[in-house]
């Protein structure tokens, strides 16, 4: 996990529960009943408007968006400069030792299929067909959560709404205006935090690390097809180093 993810969660939850503790304690705002209509209320409306398989395969694209590093792109044209001195000096074919130790299997999979003899436009095929519906799976993650994010205010509202009407319904009985209006606020409460610190904030994440993957990808399948063309090294690199930004090519 990034530094980043790190420092949000700590700060975002952080601060609020320290705001809570400073004004009463945590107990005040635990409600069961506010806490099915809003988790309960937003996974069912999310489940309704997708297939139970897609809500249950976020989990992983959220693990591996939140959790895998990707490579620095340095070390990746670095990479692949070596591979292509070693390939223009004995051959293609000498890289199928290099790539058993590799961990990038989207890297190991271009070379291999170098290797394999497949022309470069069916290679470039191949890897763009994988990057495209892995940008496919970043995307549903991240429409499953910006929906899940929509709907739990709204059930936070339904929550508000339904705890009035039992406010209201019980205005002659004083002891059971306290726990009326609490339901009624506390939905309101979970909603947003559910949205506004949950929600929104993962589907923002699966954004930015599926344009840093699709990036790296990108570099991996020019590196690639200018591996299976023999193009020099020196080629290769100023090709890489076109899908950065000046002040990281500088970088040694």
């Amino acid at each position: 996990m990034d530094i980043a993810t790190v420092l949000g969660i700590v700060s975002a939850f952080g601060l609020v529960l320290i705001a809570i503790f400073m004004g009463g304690g945590l107990g005040l705002f635990i409600n069961i009943p506010s806490l099915m209509i809003v988790v309960g209320g937003t996974l069912g409306a999310t489940m309704i408007n997708y297939p139970l398989k897609d809500v249950l395969g976020v989990i992983k694209v959220v693990k591996n968006a939140l959790f895998t590093k990707n490579i620095p792109v340095q070390d990746l044209i670095k990479q692949f400069i070596d591979f292509a001195q070693k390939s223009r000096k004995e051959g293609i074919l000498s890289l199928e030792g290099e790539i058993k130790n590799l961990d990038n299997e989207f890297l190991k999979k271009g070379i291999q299929l170098s290797i394999d003899g497949l022309e470069p436009q069916e290679i470039r095929t191949i890897m763009e067909t994988e990057l495209d519906f892995l940008r496919a799976r970043h995307q549903l993650g991240a429409e499953i959560f910006t929906t899940m994010g929509t709907f739990a205010p709204a059930l936070g509202m339904i929550g508000t709404l339904i705890g009035l009407v039992q406010m209201l319904q019980t205005m002659d009985d004083p002891s059971s205006i306290g726990p009326a209006m609490a339901v009624a606020l506390l939905t309101t409460f979970y909603g947003s935090i559910m949205a506004n610190i949950v929600c929104m904030p993962i589907a923002g994440k699966l954004k930015t690390r599926s344009k840093e993957e699709g990036l790296i990808k990108e570099m991996t399948i020019e590196g690639v097809i200018s591996l299976s063309n023999g193009d020099n090294p020196r080629i290769i690199e100023q090709k890489l180093h076109a899908f950065i930004p000046p002040s990281m090519r500088e970088q040694k």
